[in-house]
């Protein structure tokens, strides 16, 4: 196939993605980076914000949504207490399911109301990604297929420094507390039992997997993983830094050329 029809091809099965931004929760210095996040699982081709931008508490977004190309829809707070915000985001998510051809939607917001929003997106076969902070509410984050935390983000939009490596845990059996959010500005501890249920549902005959099939299967478990949240910026760097639980090698996948690489456990 020659290179510029491999690059139409490649071109036509980028997913079309809908951008929905809840201004009211959401913050304007973290969104250069959240754009970043998107562009990974395909075309933003709709960008939109949602808030009453007359409202001084939204003055930091006017200054980023023509830079970003993000389409501001007005919501004037009419009566306190009732958000037009969330109505006019929902009506317009929903309006973009029926009418458009999306492959997935990205919602920027902490609110756990939009829980009913992407869990509805889910039954209409679409991809949910959530972005927000990570007192997010688990509502939210286990109704989206990937949740992001934004606080993995510096306000200029790139990403945090590697702040902590975790150290070596004995063996598979160690007990190991459930996952929980750190607190910000501090990486957790490897997530062993996230990873040994992932590996466990993952590998083959063999006991190999691949990581990009491990990296699909931590985030069916655990929509908000980010390996930035252990202070490594990808999960191939994670699984590097505990070579005492897993050999690494790269491995052909039956049926394709191409190496991948793959690990499994000591």
């Amino acid at each position: 196939m020659p290179a510029s029809m491999a690059r139409i091809k490649t071109e036509e099965l980028t997913a079309r993605l809908a951008v929905l931004i809840d201004a009211d929760n959401a913050q304007a210095s973290v969104i250069e980076g959240v754009l970043a996040d998107v562009a990974q699982f395909g075309d933003p081709s709709v960008k939109r914000i949602y808030g009453d931008f007359s409202s001084a508490n939204l003055s930091s977004w006017k200054t980023v949504l023509h830079k970003h190309a993000i389409k501001p829809v007005q919501q004037f707070a009419y009566c306190a207490g009732k958000n037009a915000t969330d109505s006019a985001l929902i009506i317009d998510a929903m309006d973009l399911l029926y009418t458009q051809e999306f492959d997935g939607f990205c919602l920027v917001t902490s609110d756990s109301d939009f829980a009913g929003l992407a869990t509805r997106l889910k039954e209409g076969g679409k991809k949910v990604y959530g972005f927000g902070k990570r007192q997010t509410p688990e509502a939210f984050r286990n109704a989206c297929h990937t949740f992001i935390f934004t606080d993995a983000r510096t306000p200029n939009g790139s990403e945090l420094p590697h702040v902590i490596k975790t150290q070596p845990t004995a063996g598979r059996k160690a007990e190991v507390a459930p996952n929980k959010p750190p607190p910000p500005g501090k990486a957790p501890d490897f997530p062993m039992r996230l990873m040994l249920d992932a590996l466990e549902q993952s590998f083959d005959e063999t006991g190999w997997v691949s990581l990009a099939t491990l990296g699909s299967v931590l985030r069916k478990l655990q929509p908000g993983f980010d390996s930035r949240d252990y202070g490594f910026k990808k999960l191939s760097d994670l699984v590097k830094g505990r070579n005492d639980l897993f050999v690494i090698a790269e491995r052909a996948t039956p049926g394709q050329a191409a190496k991948m690489m793959s690990l499994r456990l000591r």
